[in-house]
């Protein structure tokens, strides 16, 4: 045979091992975070340091949440094919789509105060220190989700 095609097919076989090794072991590892899903708030435990007690506390507060999170999500999920739905081909922003824009931001302030309600519950499942830990770091991430767009695009920055 030609050594170019011996050389392809070498590197073909290769890719191809690759390619099945990569996917068998990210099925595999997929397969057991899966296996570990009723235990997703390991990482809390082991961050702030709780009891069993404490954590089965956190966790019926976590699954009493749940159901609020995931309605909340379809709602603004619901609202945004609707502004997608009002902009379709168009060139402007209509009455129509801004009042669907302030409805989705509404939604969503309504989402954060949700949260934060449940943050400082679960904060206070825990021993206090951690539990201001805990609730300093939720409220970070919460209220601070589009600070650095604001900060970006802010008068001070935006002629930098």
């Amino acid at each position: 045979m030609n050594r170019s095609l011996v050389i392809l097919l070498a590197a073909l076989t290769l890719a191809g091992g690759v390619f099945a090794a990569s996917f068998f072991g990210a099925r595999h590892v997929g397969m057991i975070c899966m296996s570990n899903s009723t235990d997703d708030l390991t990482w809390l435990r082991d961050e702030f340091h709780l009891s069993g007690a404490e954590m089965a506390r956190i966790q019926e507060l976590h699954e009493g949440y749940l159901p609020k999170c995931a309605e909340m999500c379809a709602k603004i999920a619901a609202k945004k094919e609707e502004i997608a739905a009002a902009l379709g081909d168009g060139t402007n922003v209509t009455a129509d789509v801004q009042q669907k824009l302030i409805d989705l931001g509404e939604l969503r302030a309504r989402c954060q105060a949700q949260m934060l309600e449940h943050f400082v519950e679960v904060s206070r499942a825990m021993p206090h220190d951690e539990g201001r830990r805990y609730l300093a770091e939720m409220e970070r991430l919460t209220l601070g989700a589009h600070e650095d767009v604001e900060q970006t695009m802010s008068h001070e920055h935006h002629h930098e």
